[in-house]
Parts: structure tokens; C-alpha cells; sequence
């Protein structure tokens, strides 16, 4: 897809001879005056402006000051036959990247305009590689809209900055993991070591080297000392998920380990202290494997200070296309494949699915329509057996409503734009940012819908 570029000039030769220059490398948009600027500004996402300073009646380092206010500013260059260094320094002042003097030297203006570009790339990737630091350790890792969701992070929001062990409970799949991530980065504890430990996977020997450490020689094998995964998130947060797995031994040095915090390891008699906040995470029911007597009630109490149960997909499927396009995003990138989004019928296979594996098995489901997508788009075909199976042939929506109409999503979607464009009186950059898309998104949507109504 070309860039934009937005040449504004009351005289209509430069402003068609700039067009004729560029428009071979770019899409271009020209206007004759400030009003005629803004309204395409407002109307398309353009990527650099060029403007007179001179505008007739108007003044293009005003016309600058409106663009740069905007949700998708462009970058600016001034032109002026009036160039001189005051004009610079003026230009610079109200945000223009730079600025060209008439008459305009094409090849001097292309160059500027290609660094301007890059320039705004280099900024732009480092932005979302910020959003992709965020999105991996921090809340914005933990996608939803639902009332579910909306209650687990108050809750971590509530309780990162405190001292507090967390237990987190819910089925595999459903983002125990990161809930601990986000509750240590969002704590005074995110300069210091985040561990985590998958108890399940080690046997009562191994996991107790692995958490404790060992002594040189304490068991075949040991030939170094080495310190364990307490003494290493000293200062830091220490997660065991599936904590319900481990032995009653175990359990007795985890609980000493958090009071009175100390420890020693495997084969040592020297004793260590350590300050550790601990979070657990379990898919069982700790309460119920103590009335059982399979986990001892006394460290159940030490870890459950403060609890946070882990909604299944299927208890808050609204979040499934937030997820599901969250993952595409990555997946097409990851693929180098450019895969923009599902057709109805598969996003409809993707809410009828009952995901027994959760946001995990979504994730993998979502993988594999992009691999296997052979256009833009995901289709009902490119998805998992096990998912189109579930679907079947124009299965009903297993959301509930008023009517017994299949759920439509594209009707769904036109009714959203709709009512963003009633509540904002037809403004489009003000429906886009109540719909959360950009105005070139929405401006795609609408002429699409145009396209597909039948004539009177």
C-alpha cells in the first residue's frame, strides 16, 4: 500500500505539478486552501503533508497546528518563497519536520519526503515494540472486555503493590501464568527476578533440588553446589504452577520457606534466608484436596491470602474476537503471511467452539488458519478439524438472543458503525475512535457496505 501525501498550495500549478511529480511513488491529495486541507485530514489518514506558507487568506502554520492536533497527525513540511532562517526556526517551532524553499527542487523534496518516512517507521516500530514489551509483561498481556476479566484485573491492579501471596485457580489454558507475570511487574518487586516452576513436571526429588538447591555430592549427580529457584528470586517473585502436584515433604519446606523465610538445601545444613513473594497456581481444588488430606491446610491458608479464579473461554466468549484478532496480528506477522482477518462463517466456528483447552487451544486454532490461509482472509476450511466439526453446517450461535436469527457478524458490526455514526452525528474520526479502528478502517468498512447493498 503506497503512503499518503497531502499537498496543500493556493496556486494550482505547483499543487498539480507537485501531484504529477509524486504520485508515481505515492498516493497523493492535494488542496487549495486550510478548509480543504483539513476536510481530507479528517477524512483519510495521510502520512505527510507539504504546505505553503502562504495560503491566500489563510496561514499554513496554522493549518500545521490543526494537523498536529489530529489522532493520526502527519508529518509536516513547510514550503515558502519567503525562506529564510527565521522561517525555519518559526516552522520548527509549530512542529514541521523541515522545510523547502520555491522554486521547489523535486529531487531535494523526495529525499526529504523518503527520510521524513523513514524516519516516522523507525519511530513507529519502536512503539510497538514498547506495546510489544508491555503486551508480554504487563496487563496488556491479558486480553478481555468481560465482566470476568474486568474483576481479575482489579484485582491484580489491587494487589501488585502489596507484599501478599496469590493463589491463582483455573483450568489449563486460561492464563494463570500471565496473571503472575502482570501481578510481579506491576509490583516494587519488577527490577528482581520473576521464576516460575512447573511443579508437575519434576519428580518430589528433583523439585525439591529445584527449588532449595543442593550441596556437592548430597545425592548421584551432584557434583557442584547449586543454588535453588528460592534462592535465585531473592528480592523477586517465585511462581509454582500446578503447586497442587507436589509431595507433603515439599509442601513442609515451601511453608517454612515463607515463615519464617528461611530454608536450607538439599544435603546442607547451612540456613538461608530469603524474601520471596510466592505465587501458586493450580488447576485443582486446593480446598478439596485438603478436606481429602492430599495437601496440607496449614500452607493452603499461607497461600491463599488472596485468591484469583481464572475465568474458561467458554464463561466469557465475548472476549474470543479480541483474542482471536490479538493472535492473527502476531501470527501473520510472525508468518510474514498477509492474513487480515476471518470470514463470517469461520469467526462463527470460532464462537460456537466450546474450547476445551481454553485461550491456549484459541491460540494454536488461530495459528493454524493463518498457516493454512492461501488469501487475506481465514475461511471456514483453513481452521482445525475439531473446530469446523463443532460448527458444522451453519451451526446456531451459542449466544443468546432476542431473535432466531443466526448471530450474523457482519450485521452485528454494521449495526456498531451505525450507532457510532448516530452518537457522533457522522463525524468519522470520532466513530473510529469510539470504535477503536482507524478512520481508513472505517472509511473501508463503509464503502464496502455501499458495495454490497442492492439497488433500490
Amino acid at each position: 500500500m503506497k503512503e499518503t501525501i497531502l499537498i496543500v498550495d493556493d496556486e494550482r500549478h505547483t499543487r498539480e505539478g507537485l501531484r504529477t511529480a509524486l504520485e508515481d511513488r505515492f498516493d497523493v491529495y492535494v488542496a487549495a486552501d486550510m478548509a480543504g486541507a483539513i476536510g481530507v485530514l479528517e477524512n483519510d489518514v495521510i502520512d505527510l503533508m507539504v504546505t505553503d506558507l502562504r495560503l491566500g487568506g489563510d496561514d499554513g502554520m496554522a493549518l500545521i497546528d490543526r494537523a498536529l492536533k489530529l489522532p493520526h497527525a502527519p508529518i509536516c513540511i513547510m514550503m515558502t518563497a519567503y525562506g529564510s532562517v527565521d522561517t525555519a526556526v518559526e516552522a520548527m517551532k509549530h512542529g514541521a519536520y523541515d522545510f523547502v524553499t520555491k522554486p521547489i527542487n523535486i529531487d531535494r523534496l523526495e529525499i526529504l519526503i523518503g527520510r521524513a518516512l523513514r524516519d516516522r517507521a523507525t519511530q513507529k516500530e519502536n512503539r510497538e515494540l514498547k506495546q510489544q514489551v508491555d503486551r508480554q509483561f504487563g496487563l496488556e498481556s491479558l486480553i478481555g472486555h468481560s465482566a470476568p476479566m474486568q474483576e481479575v484485573f482489579d484485582t491484580v491492579k489491587q494487589i501488585a503493590p502489596t507484599r501478599a501471596t496469590v493463589l491463582i485457580e483455573g483450568e489449563s489454558g486460561t492464563g494463570k501464568e500471565l496473571v503472575a507475570r502482570a501481578i510481579h511487574n506491576l509490583s516494587n518487586r519488577n527490577k528482581a527476578k520473576f521464576i516460575a516452576v512447573h511443579c508437575a513436571a519434576l519428580n518430589p526429588q528433583l523439585l525439591e533440588s529445584e527449588l532449595f538447591g543442593h550441596e556437592k555430592g548430597s545425592f548421584t549427580g551432584a557434583t557442584e553446589r547449586r543454588a535453588g529457584r528460592f534462592e535465585q528470586a531473592n528480592g523477586g517473585t517465585l511462581f509454582l504452577d500446578e503447586i497442587g502436584e507436589i509431595d507433603a515433604n515439599t509442601q513442609v519446606k515451601i511453608l517454612r520457606a515463607l515463615d519464617p523465610g528461611v530454608f536450607e538445601r538439599v544435603g546442607g545444613n547451612q540456613t538461608i534466608k530469603t524474601d520471596v513473594r510466592l505465587i501458586a497456581a493450580t488447576n485443582q481444588s486446593l480446598e478439596k484436596m485438603v478436606q481429602e488430606g492430599k495437601f496440607r491446610d496449614d500452607l493452603f491458608y499461607r497461600l491463599n491470602v488472596v485468591n484469583i479464579t481464572m475465568p474458561p473461554l467458554r464463561d466469557r466468549r465475548e472476549d474470543i474476537p479480541l483474542l482471536v484478532n490479538s493472535f492473527l496480528k502476531g501470527f501473520s506477522k510472525e508468518n510474514a503471511k498477509p492474513v487480515r482477518e476471518f470470514t463470517a462463517d469461520a469467526m462463527q466456528a470460532l464462537l460456537a467452539f466450546p474450547w476445551p483447552g481454553n485461550v491456549r487451544e484459541l491460540r494454536t486454532a488461530v495459528e493454524h488458519g493463518v498457516v493454512m490461509a492461501t488469501g487475506p482472509k481465514i475461511v471456514l476450511r483453513d481452521l482445525p478439524a475439531t473446530v469446523r466439526g463443532a460448527n458444522g453446517n451453519g451451526a446456531k450461535s451459542l449466544f443468546p438472543t432476542a431473535s432466531p436469527q443466526p448471530f450474523n457478524l457482519e450485521q452485528t458490526e454494521q449495526r456498531l458503525i451505525d450507532r457510532a455514526l448516530s452518537e457522533t452525528k457522522g463525524n468519522i474520526t470520532e466513530a473510529a475512535k469510539k470504535l477503536g479502528i482507524s478512520r481508513r478502517t472505517l472509511h473501508r468498512k463503509l464503502k464496502s457496505a455501499r458495495e454490497n447493498t442492492p439497488p433500490e
